[in-house]
């Protein structure tokens, strides 16, 4: 690479930065491993309570995060990571569009085009067409102090008015895996003060005009009684609380969602058993406060990340997050372990959706290589056994000592 060509692609995307006619910036064809497993980088401009930022998207396999940089921290970034760690840069302005190409020795190659996208709204978060819209009033989203009469989201509740909506997608989002027919039967393990609950609730009465039995579970009598009060009060049909624990709870009939937010270590466990057994035909759960994994965890060739508290806690929550998902995968379900939402709001952000597999699915090839990989890994880890074996699976054949 030669100074002559950094100074022209950069010059240019420097000078669009700074007049305000960048649309957008893609990254792409990460060099070896020094992407940290990010296969592709996105950058456009936001506007953030008045200030006029660059949000930069990492994409990967199966999740996307972001971050919000001015265009000082950005440009620098941008000299950091190009080309050093991407070959390609995309950068699409209302003046032309500009493409920077490096090859194996380094050299960059530029072109320029005339413009192919248009601009459209910076306006950050609130440009988003929600499902439970701002500016409609919405009930329980009142009654629960997130919203005015009128239909305005509170400032200071801004957070739970997205982290709702969020986790109303993730329902929108597997609800032709529920059946079209007769009333939507749901547990909530857990529900605390129900704020999701409401919200599948919202979601199923309200938008998808169907009739709903949700049952919203918690050992807290307080929370039940207060939630019970938001119910009558609202009269919603189909919404019933009760207090009590995951593992007590008994149902006569068939379910069809079931959702664990937050039950602390292995009641997590106890939840997706409850819902295998009950053979529920979506799973949606947020774990909390892993320690099982960490307990057991020896693995000398991690050593490198165990010896930190903080770095062998997170490893072994992860660990922990991706052996459950392994397990319902043996059990019947196609399994997945995604972002619930943005880490600012919530260390607790990952998500596990597990959707029932059909009956000629769920036996065979698949469960055989799920329990292959989960034994495996278990074993790599130097982990005796887990709680999710306990509660779902049966011991394998290995270790029967009968």
């Amino acid at each position: 690479m030669t100074d002559v060509f950094t100074q022209e692609w950069m010059g240019l995307v420097e000078e669009a930065v700074r007049t305000s006619k960048l649309i957008l910036l893609v990254l792409s064809k990460p060099v070896g491993s020094t992407a940290d497993g990010v296969r592709k980088l996105s950058v456009r401009p936001v506007t953030v309570s008045g200030k006029e930022l660059l949000q930069w998207t990492s994409h990967e396999d199966r999740r996307e995060s972001h971050e919000n940089l001015d265009s000082q921290a950005s440009l620098t970034r941008l000299r950091e990571i190009f080309p050093e760690r991407y070959r390609d840069l995309n950068a699409f302005t209302t003046e032309g569009d500009l493409t920077a190409r490096s090859n194996r020795k380094g050299r960059v190659r530029v072109t320029t085009g005339p413009p192919t996208k248009q601009p459209s709204s910076t306006a950050h978060n609130r440009q988003k067409q929600y499902l439970i819209p701002e500016g409609v009033p919405c009930p329980f989203l009142e009654a629960i102090g997130v919203m005015t009469p009128a239909g305005r989201v509170k400032a200071n509740r801004y957070n739970k008015f997205r982290q709702i909506n969020r986790f109303v997608e993730f329902i929108d989002n597997i609800y032709d895996a529920l059946p079209a027919e007769g009333a939507v039967r749901v547990v909530d393990f857990g529900c605390g003060k129900s704020y999701l609950t409401f919200a599948i609730h919202h979601y199923l009465q309200v938008i998808r005009k169907r009739d709903v039995q949700i049952t919203g579970l918690d050992r807290n009598p307080e929370v039940i009684r207060d939630c019970r009060e938001v119910a009558e009060r609202l009269d919603l049909e189909g919404l019933e609380f009760f207090e009590g624990d995951i593992v007590g709870h008994t149902t006569d009939g068939p379910v069809d969602l079931a959702v664990s937010l937050h039950a602390c270590d292995t009641a997590t466990d106890d939840a997706l058993a409850r819902a295998v057994q009950w053979e529920a035909s979506v799973i949606l759960s947020v774990p909390c406060c892993q320690h099982e994994v960490a307990d057991q965890l020896e693995c000398d060739e991690l050593s490198v990340m165990t010896r930190h508290g903080i770095l062998k806690e997170r490893l072994a929550a992860m660990a922990t997050d991706a052996l459950r998902a392994s397990a319902l995968e043996i059990v019947g379900y196609r399994a997945a372990v995604i972002e619930f939402i943005d880490m600012e709001h919530t260390p607790k952000n990952l998500l596990i959706r597990a959707v029932r597999r059909d009956e000629s699915e769920r036996l065979g090839e698949q469960s055989e290589a799920a329990r292959h990989e989960f034994d495996a890994f278990k074993q790599r880890l130097g982990i005796e056994r887990l709680a999710i074996e306990d509660a779902l699976l049966k011991p394998p054949r290995v270790h029967d000592d009968r």
